[in-house]
């Protein structure tokens, strides 16, 4: 791997909880960071936090919806314009299990399962997006943020219009995720692009965790780890459970549940 400060890493969500943590992390230690956020006046604040910390940080801001499929292509071209090599990108931005409205579902921009849409669909497509600018800087690396709280996609109402629940959803995006990380490694295998998918930490206090259990240095370790680790320079399609090799659901393993995945996905981002 290169040199960390030699790297440049996109972190979505970089604006709260771990994804500002580890936006500060990177850049501590040297790499140009680009903070992508949906509000500017966040934003702001954001950067002047990090460089408070670290008056050298080199950092980029990025605003885009990811709820808005147009944005998320905005985005990408952005960052393939301002930054033709990216050494890794980590998608971390997301939507709990609850968020406010009562717990009725809620749609994106676009009119998908706004957790399915935000948790995975914008990830997946910013990856495909941002595959030349890795291919690039190779050996580089994506790194997606996802939770032990998984549950089966059901594909045959993946927007999950009958029987909804907040919690199914977010368990549903987040092992879409894993499924996206296993199929990637395997495209990308001997490309010197690798893609691994992690649980953070449990219940790190953020806005969308009432009771936390963790702390957010215990999912900045684990998630900076798959960024600037050179032990983990041939791992890939792998998800960890903080720092530790975990097991994902056994859906992951499914080729064929991959395959309409991947399907699916492309048919909703074309």
């Amino acid at each position: 791997m290169h040199p960390i400060d030699h790297q440049t890493v996109l972190v979505t969500g970089g604006t709260d909880g771990l994804g500002r943590a580890l936006a500060a992390d990177l850049a501590a230690r040297g790499a140009t960071v680009l903070v992508h956020g949906r509000d500017d006046e966040r934003g702001a604040a954001t950067l002047a936090e990090i460089r408070a910390a670290t008056p050298a940080a080199r950092l980029h801001w990025y605003r885009a919806d990811l709820g808005s499929l147009d944005q998320v292509r905005g985005l990408a071209d952005t960052v393939l314009r301002d930054h033709p090599r990216l050494h890794a990108l980590v998608n971390n931005a997301g939507i709990g299990a609850t968020v406010p409205g009562g717990g009725a579902r809620q749609t994106s921009a676009d009119g998908h399962e706004l957790r399915f849409a935000v948790n995975y669909l914008a990830g997946y497509l910013l990856a495909e997006l941002l595959l030349p600018a890795l291919r690039a800087a190779a050996p580089a690396r994506i790194v997606n943020v996802s939770s032990l709280g998984q549950e089966a996609i059901d594909f045959d109402d993946v927007m999950l219009t009958r029987n909804y629940g907040g919690v199914r959803a977010y368990c549903q995006s987040k092992l879409a995720q894993i499924l996206h990380t296993v199929d990637l490694a395997e495209r990308l295998a001997d490309s010197g692009v690798t893609a691994n998918a992690l649980h953070p930490a449990t219940y790190m206090p953020t806005k969308i965790v009432p009771t936390p259990m963790s702390s957010l240095d215990e999912g900045v370790r684990a998630t900076a780890r798959l960024v600037v680790d050179a032990g983990l320079d041939d791992v890939s399609g792998r998800f960890f459970d903080g720092v530790r090799p975990g097991r994902p659901h056994d859906q992951a393993a499914d080729p064929d549940a991959r395959a309409r995945l991947r399907a699916l996905s492309a048919a909703l981002t074309e």
